[in-house]
């Protein structure tokens, strides 16, 4: 009786102290991702108040939380926009990948932390934040503007990726050898295929039966059905992760919409859970000696990223402006890199701290980047231009009115500005 009581003393104080946090991070117009990673600090080992017997029901709470991104993240993309996107897009996927995923790789090779937290720390440093950009392209009111898809299709194809990325780092931290790797990876791919061809094919019908007029019959299958099939999944040592976003990808119309509604609440309860849970496991004393490598890391993934962005936004004829923004709004990171980390505390200890210092860089900076970067670069570059002759100035004109256009935010085709924002 008395752990009982002392079990909800701790997790309401978690809870009331996750809203108070929310809401200070609301009024500064702020993402509350660090201040959550800063309460798991202070709560966890070697901080000021660790835990007692709440500590297992956080961590229940937390792998929901994970459990619910992905869902969420799924629900936001139909199988015809990944089928799209591929299609169109996956240049930018790739440049993405090789710029932003490689000096992770590399500064875990560096710090001798060998080839599987190479791969971990890759994938970290890879993954922008879907969370943490929405709520930046809401703020700064750019959800029309004509780079705004580009992104979008960055975001999209980095989602998709990790239906193929977490089989193979659950693998190799499960210290799976090349063949049982190498079947897991094998029916990763081969459900995530199959779910993909069914929500084609069957997703009205899929949908059809999921829908249901009334809202807590709704949320319970849905959330009975996220939670079955990501069970099912770990069971099949692919990734509950995963089989919750394919479970919302398989969902469409208005029963995604319904269950996103229903669902976020939930989504950001356990998500903040979650936060707090990664920071429980992280002990304070150990941040320090990765500062530097975090900064180091944070400051030339920031780079790539911006350049990532600036090059699929000139493949995509935008002007000059609009380049720097999109490269400047993906610099953030957040609940993706946490999560990948997350998976390796346990094999490589060191990856944790670094992976929390990284993220509280990149997702303080994140928003500075999205507001600073084009008006930064756009004077830089013209200290650097020369006068040019006065017969040039009527192409000079066309530019800057193309970037005038582009800094209003030329919008997409009627109806289309919403299916974005939804999306994000």
């Amino acid at each position: 009786m008395h752990s009982s009581a002392i079990f909800l003393i701790e997790f309401g104080a978690i809870i009331l102290g996750l809203g108070l946090l929310g809401r200070f991070a609301g009024r500064l117009q702020f993402s509350p991702i660090p201040l959550y990673l800063l309460a798991g600090l202070a709560f966890g080992e070697g901080g000021l108040l660790p835990l007692g017997t709440s500590e297992e029901f956080v961590a229940i709470g937390a792998e929901i939380g994970v459990i619910l991104l992905l869902l969420m993240l799924g629900l936001e993309y139909t199988a015809s926009d990944l089928v799209s996107n591929l299609k169109t897009q996956y240049p930018a996927g790739l440049v993405d990948a090789a710029l932003n995923a490689l000096p992770g790789a590399a500064m875990a090779l560096l710090l001798g932390w060998g080839p599987v937290a190479a791969v971990v720390l890759a994938g970290v440093t890879w993954i922008s934040s879907s969370g943490v950009i929405a709520k930046v392209l809401g703020d700064l009111g750019r959800l029309g503007n004509r780079e705004t898809p580009v992104i979008l299709s960055i975001l999209v194809l980095e989602d998709l990726s990790m239906a193929v990325y977490l089989p193979i780092i659950t693998a190799l931290l499960a210290g799976s050898g090349l063949a049982a790797g190498s079947v897991t990876l094998a029916i990763a791919l081969g459900v995530a295929g199959l779910v993909l061809l069914l929500a084609v094919r069957y997703g009205r019908h899929i949908s059809r039966f999921v829908s249901h007029d009334d809202p807590e019959k709704l949320l319970l299958v849905v959330l009975g059905l996220t939670l079955l099939v990501a069970g099912l999944a770990q069971q099949l040592q692919v990734s509950a992760a995963v089989g919750a976003f394919l479970v919302g990808i398989a969902l469409s119309g208005e029963v995604a919409e319904g269950a996103h509604h229903l669902l976020a609440p939930l989504r950001d309860l356990f998500a903040a859970v979650f936060f707090v849970f990664f920071g429980l496991h992280t002990d304070p004393a150990s941040i320090p000696p990765v500062l530097l490598p975090a900064l180091a890391l944070a400051v030339v993934t920031a780079l790539t990223k911006i350049a990532t962005g600036y090059w699929a936004a000139k493949r995509a004829g935008i002007s000059a402006k609009g380049r720097w923004r999109a490269g400047g709004t993906l610099v953030a990171r957040g609940e993706f890199s946490v999560v990948i980390a997350g998976l390796a505390v346990g094999v490589e200890p060191r990856i944790g701290p670094l992976a929390t210092a990284y993220v509280l860089i990149l997702v303080i900076l994140g928003p500075l980047t999205a507001r600073f970067t084009e008006p930064v670069a756009l004077r830089l570059t013209a200290r650097r231009r020369k006068p040019a002759p006065a017969g040039q100035a009527p192409a000079e004109a066309g530019v800057a009115s193309a970037d005038r256009r582009d800094a209003v935010g030329e919008q997409d085709p009627v109806g289309e500005q919403d299916t974005v924002g939804r999306r994000l």
